[in-house]
């Protein structure tokens, strides 16, 4: 009996649609945590400001350490390179069992964030305990996301075109911040809550669905060798590899850090990525401000969150554009011809100074747009260290989800600097302290930034002219830092060539001694 032709045509969807997809059904769920789930803590459920600090520095913890601590999980049977007897297990496998993970955690990530509009808990504990299980969940779903963008492609033009879906859907998923406007009511959460129903519902369905469609792909490319639906790069699913039991023929934790240690590009690339994370979040954290004390008198409120919500939906679709150019320059060129670009601008808008509303409009917000792309682009980069990571130690497997997992445990501390580093660089310049006004409201409020009480004459200018400086001051720092440690960076051109060429033929040669046995 054949398949009807809802479920024919879904089987038709290209890998890369249906990985990419996996993208949508997390960002609509994020981006309206990221938005609400702090003023829903503090207008609604009235948290008391020590439960809520609690909560945040426990969750700072979690957040740092459960990136490397599941990656750790995930792949340490993956990082011996002795050629010791064990169990076999194929590259389609190990694709197999991350598209099972994801398919586990997907729904209950989509579960997790439920749990935040619903009080069921005093506000302190609710706080702490949905922070840490959302965090977890999706911290499994992104390390398995990510990892196998490496798994199911070598090449940069097969990486990069699912990173093109990737942008796609996320662009796509990033809506619900606008659609969260028409729902979102302090006096009334049942129709919000009715909301985040209804995206968790889509999200943990999506989830469902796009996970059994890859899964029958890697099982149909495991009943026919020479079957083509799920290999992106003709050779990654073929080879099989010995994995033995943990006591025999793995490494331990520290001698996986000392290997690390002697990865020099992986130390340069870290280095650049900690600026990275630090000035998106720097620019998330402050973009209100800056609107609030530069373009308040120019712009509308209404003008102001439009401008905000662009910019959660701008850097996916900005993408759409960069990943052609990486397919044909590389990512390398084009991560640096963005950090020239950031260096280029922020010299411009510091020459031009705070009097011109237009060009302060354009620069705030396409300073935030292309930050958040280039964090994007870097995924890529991260993909490649792992073809690195995988010749260098001669492993039987690469570790993609370890690997994503220790960029994340030395780049997340940028996270925290970027707020306090912010502020006490407007105090120390201009003696003002945000922690002694009333705080801002969160940007998913119905004003994206309270009226401020009007300061003295003399105080306004050194206010206004702080905020400018550190507008500009801030990426042009963070240029400079990112170029140099990008110089240093080796991994593209010839080498990266090399490095490609050697994992193909490490896959080849495992291939074939396999078959000998």
């Amino acid at each position: 009996m054949g398949l009807g032709w809802p479920q024919a045509w879904l089987l038709g969807l290209p890998t890369a649609v249906v990985y990419g997809s996996l993208a949508l059904f997390t960002s609509i769920l994020h981006n309206v945590f990221l938005l609400y789930y702090v003023d829903t803590f503090v207008s609604v459920y009235k948290i008391n400001k020590v439960a809520f600090w609690v909560g945040e520095t426990v969750f700072l913890l979690w957040n740092s350490l459960n990136d490397p601590l599941f990656g750790w999980l995930s792949d340490r049977q993956f990082l011996s390179s002795q050629p010791w007897s064990g169990a076999r297990l194929s590259s389609r496998a190990v694709v197999l069992a991350r598209v099972q993970a994801l398919g586990r955690h997907g729904p209950l990530l989509a579960l997790s964030f439920l749990a935040f509009w619903v009080p069921w808990a005093p506000a302190g504990l609710q706080f702490l305990l949905c922070l840490c299980l959302y965090d977890g969940f999706l911290t499994l779903v992104d390390l398995h996301h990510h990892a196998l963008l490496a798994d199911l492609a070598l090449s940069a033009h097969d990486r990069t075109h699912l990173n093109f879906y990737c942008s796609l859907f996320s662009a796509a998923g990033s809506l619900s911040v606008f659609a969260s406007y028409a729902f979102w009511n302090k006096e009334d959460f049942s129709s919000f809550r009715a909301f985040c129903v209804a995206l968790a519902a889509g999200s943990g369905l999506g989830f469902l669905g796009a996970t059994q469609l890859l899964r029958r792909r890697v099982e149909v490319a495991g009943k026919d060798p020479g079957c083509s639906t799920l290999a992106m790069d003709g050779g990654l699913y073929g080879e099989e590899l010995l994995v033995g039991s943990e006591e025999v023929g793995s490494i331990t934790l520290g001698q996986y850090l000392r290997q690390l240690a002697r990865h020099q590009n992986f130390l340069w690339f870290v280095g650049m990525d900690l600026v990275q994370v630090f000035h998106c979040h720097f620019n998330s954290n402050f973009f209100p401000l800056f609107l609030e004390h530069l373009l308040s008198d120019h712009i509308s409120l209404s003008t102001g969150s439009f401008l905000l919500g662009v910019s959660y939906v701008a850097p996916h679709l900005n993408n759409l554009y960069f990943l052609p150019l990486c397919q044909r320059w590389g990512v390398y060129a084009v991560v640096r011809g963005l950090f020239l670009l950031k260096l280029g601008l922020s010299l411009l808008m510091l020459v031009a100074g705070p009097d011109h509303p237009g060009l302060l409009c354009f620069f705030i917000a396409s300073n935030r747009v292309f930050t958040e792309g280039t964090c994007k682009l870097l995924t890529l980069v991260v993909t490649d260290l792992v073809d690195e990571d995988l010749v260098l130690n001669h492993r039987k497997q690469a570790a993609s989800a370890l690997l994503f997992g220790m960029v994340a445990l030395v780049t997340k501390p940028g996270q925290t600097f970027a707020p306090l580093l912010g502020t006490w660089l407007l105090c120390f310049y201009t003696g003002h302290d945000l922690f002694q006004q009333p705080p801002m409201t969160p940007v998913g409020s119905a004003q994206p930034w309270p009226e401020p009480p009007a300061p003295a004459p003399a105080q306004a200018p050194t206010l206004r002219q702080g905020c400018f400086y550190l507008l500009v001051l801030v990426p042009i720092t963070c240029a400079l830092l990112q170029l140099f440690t990008w110089s240093q960076f080796t991994l593209h051109g010839r080498r990266l060539h090399m490095v490609k060429a050697q994992r193909q033929n490490l896959a080849q040669v495992q291939t074939l001694d396999i078959k000998t046995v």
